[in-house]
């Protein structure tokens, strides 16, 4: 008896992927994921004014740095050099590290020199998940990461994100002087360490807007209102940042009404009255 010959009717199964295509699709995938737009609640998103992958070496500055804070523009690191004090950053697969320096607890500083007013910043950050018991002269024991706005000469306000949650600050603007540090808004929440957490910030006048994870608080000041001339990522002992984007903010209409709902569902509850012993 001759040997059958398959038809047409026979079920197909799919060829097994190659890993070199299986590799490319995940990748594919990874990018996809990054590149999708956070909802925003207070503005819109206008003309896109920096990507940053931090796949390939960023560019060095241009200008006369004023400190930190102003008289540049691009990618300002701080703590190169032998002798300095400051921590020290590289970039790893796709994602910006900063480690602070052990010796001096002082903490890795990068400042992107760009004057806005109104903007929508976007990226993603890890609170990286060092073994302090392991190495406990690798820094100090809470990890955090600030997103920093300046002005001319000093720092304006910023997202401050830790192990227990985030807040927008009016930051102290000239230190040793009567300016003080106001903080505008809080949020309690376990961010977990290893993990990347999706971060907005929108500035529009003297309006403050952060969402992380989903969680939006809202914050408002005079100062904020000036004329931003860059934003500074500050980590300690250890953080990452990747996938950053920047975008005009235009006005929403709608903002007046969500600011309501803000500030409605972070309003902190009445404590409970004790119940009378009878």
């Amino acid at each position: 008896m001759g040997m059958k010959v398959a038809t047409s009717s026979m079920k197909a199964y799919p060829l097994p992927m190659s890993p070199l295509r299986l590799a490319a699709l995940l990748a594919l995938t990874c990018v996809s994921a990054l590149a999708e737009d956070v909802p925003t609640q207070m503005t819109t998103r206008g003309k896109e004014l920096y990507h940053e992958d931090f796949t390939k070496p960023l560019a060095k500055y241009t200008g006369k740095p004023n400190g930190y804070a102003s008289g540049f523009e691009g990618w300002l690191i701080h703590g190169t050099g032998p002798e300095s004090r400051g921590g020290q950053w590289k970039q790893v697969d796709g994602r910006f590290q900063g480690s602070e320096n052990p010796q001096v607890k002082h903490p890795a500083t990068a400042s992107y020199g760009i004057k806005f007013q109104n903007i929508i910043l976007q990226c993603q950050l890890r609170l990286e998940d060092v073994e302090l018991d392991k190495d406990p002269a690798h820094g100090r024991k809470y990890r955090y990461i600030q997103l920093r706005a300046t002005n001319e000469r000093s720092y304006l306000c910023s997202l401050n994100l830790n192990q227990g949650g985030f807040q927008i600050n009016k930051d102290d603007n000239d230190r040793d002087g009567p300016d003080k540090l106001e903080v505008l808004a809080t949020h309690k929440k376990a961010l977990a360490l290893g993990e990347w957490h999706t971060v907005l910030i929108e500035i529009m006048g003297d309006e403050y807007v952060a969402t992380v994870d989903g969680h939006t608080i809202s914050g408002q000041h005079a100062a904020i209102g000036q004329l931003k001339q860059s934003f500074m990522v500050v980590t300690g002992p250890e953080g990452s940042i990747r996938d950053l984007h920047l975008w005009e903010a235009k006005p929403n209409a709608d903002w007046p009404m969500t600011r309501a709902v803000i500030a409605a569902q972070n309003k902190p509850m009445a404590p409970a009255k004790p119940v009378e012993k009878k």
